[in-house]
């Protein structure tokens, strides 16, 4: 071997080790990320542009490493472009720019970081742990709350004239009950998908996990996300399976029975309008006359605050800040434009789409059995193909969750636009960037 060759092998050899070590990186980014969201997203951003970092370093050095594309890039690069080119309407570019620059790279670079690193379904699983331990500090936070009590008094969190009973609302680590409400859907529609699918002892957690978040759900005394999470997933019972149906059914029933305080706002929805409601309707009126007004770029990225005064139909000077339409769809309609708008609604149908078109036809375990045995010879190669089952399980249960959980944001977002808070646009394209993980591995699982 001649010394050429002898330091070709090495350099080789060195930027496979190196890649290793920036593809671990990526991983453990992704997965600090998806843990810290919810708990200190300022941490979370801190992971975020870590993992990105070593994604750069990796297509540097790791020659075998190439961005793949995923199904929904080209709505997610469409609202990004638009979105900055509503920047240049904006009565205030100055700070439509500074607020543009300031989040939706971060969403965008969640996206890319996510999706770019999770091509197997052990670092879905990874990532889906760091997500449900999150969740749980969440709730025992929410528990704590409640338990020890919480002041709203001075809190605009509810019409006190029309609920005078209601003392507290929890929120956890979020900013508000409704935005601690619609984080609760999510999580319990991704614990809904994996129950079914998961081991006897991961199982348990997870319905443990389910009792916590819906317990939770209810302190928060959120109207809309309540009855959404029992939409959501009394349909999945009634379609795929009837124990969650008659959980569901029993779980209302008994939080109704022991909260007339939950009762009263829930029943509220049917039996009368209070003033959050009628708030509402108001918002609604003025963001489509914003639309109207504004149809192509809007009025700007971030500048609903700004612009509503002009519009105000209902609080009439009223020294309060409206910061967004209590509606996620005509927000952004408002903010960039129907073309934006329509980019938005492309990339997130579209990965609802994608999440529910996963194949869920793996069969039961001693079908498998039943069939291959006299295929397998060893004990290893039984461990082998249970390994796969148990891999491919996963995978259509955490795609069932993610769908679920898209639908339960499609329908809050009909009353709240939950997506201002920037921890939970992180959580949302982060568990897209998941969704086209999950169906690019099924793919690969299809395959095999």
């Amino acid at each position: 071997m001649t010394e050429d060759s002898f330091q070709e092998r090495r350099r080789v050899l060195r930027r496979r080790r190196w890649g290793g070590r920036m593809a671990r990186m990526m991983m453990y980014a992704v997965i600090a990320e998806a843990f810290l969201i919810p708990l200190a997203p300022l941490a979370a951003m801190v992971a975020l542009l870590l993992g990105c970092a070593a994604m750069l370093l990796r297509l540097r050095i790791d020659r075998s490493f190439h961005l793949r594309r995923l199904p929904y890039d080209a709505p997610a690069l469409l609202f990004v472009v638009i979105g900055l080119l509503s920047v240049a309407v904006a009565p205030d570019k100055a700070f439509s720019f500074y607020n543009f620059y300031h989040l939706v790279p971060i969403y965008a670079l969640t996206y890319l970081l996510a999706g770019q690193t999770l091509r197997k379904t052990r670092e879905l699983q990874r990532v889906a742990f760091a997500m449900a331990l999150s969740a749980a500090l969440v709730i025992l936070y929410g528990f704590y709350q409640f338990i020890f009590g919480i002041d709203i008094s001075s809190m605009k969190w509810v019409d006190g004239e029309a609920f005078p009973e209601l003392s507290k609302r929890v929120f956890s680590t979020w900013e508000n009950p409704n935005i601690l409400a619609g984080y609760l859907d999510i999580v319990a529609c991704i614990a809904v998908g994996l129950i079914g699918v998961l081991q006897r002892g991961w199982r348990i957690l997870a319905i443990l996990l389910l009792a916590a978040t819906l317990a939770c759900l209810g302190m928060t005394y959120a109207r809309g996300a309540c009855l959404v999470v029992a939409v959501v997933l009394a349909g999945y019972g009634a379609l795929r399976d009837w124990r969650i149906l008659l959980g569901i059914v029993v779980v209302g029933a008994g939080a109704l029975l022991v909260d007339p305080v939950l009762a009263d706002r829930l029943l509220s929805v049917f039996t009368r309008v209070d003033t959050s409601s009628e708030m509402r309707i108001a918002f609604w009126e003025s963001t489509i006359a914003m639309v109207m007004d504004h149809p192509f770029l809007g009025i700007g990225w971030g500048m609903y605050f700004m612009v509503y005064p002009e519009y105000d139909f209902y609080l009439q000077g009223a020294p309060v800040q409206i910061v967004h339409a209590h509606n996620m769809y005509l927000n952004y309609a408002a903010e960039i434009g129907i073309p934006g708008a329509l980019s938005f609604l492309w990339f997130f149908f579209g990965s609802l789409v994608l999440a529910l078109r996963v194949p869920r036809k793996t069969p039961p375990w001693e079908a498998v059995l039943a069939a291959h045995e006299h295929a397998w010879k060893t004990v290893a190669d039984v461990r082998a193909a249970l390994g796969r089952w148990r891999r491919r399980r996963f995978v259509e249960g955490l795609s069932t969750g993610l769908g679920l959980a898209f639908i339960s944001v499609a329908l809050n977002g009909l009353t709240d636009h939950l997506l201002f808070n920037i921890p939970s646009s992180m959580l949302l394209w982060m568990l897209a960037a998941m969704t086209a993980a999950a169906y690019a591995i099924a793919g690969e699982m299809k395959e095999e």
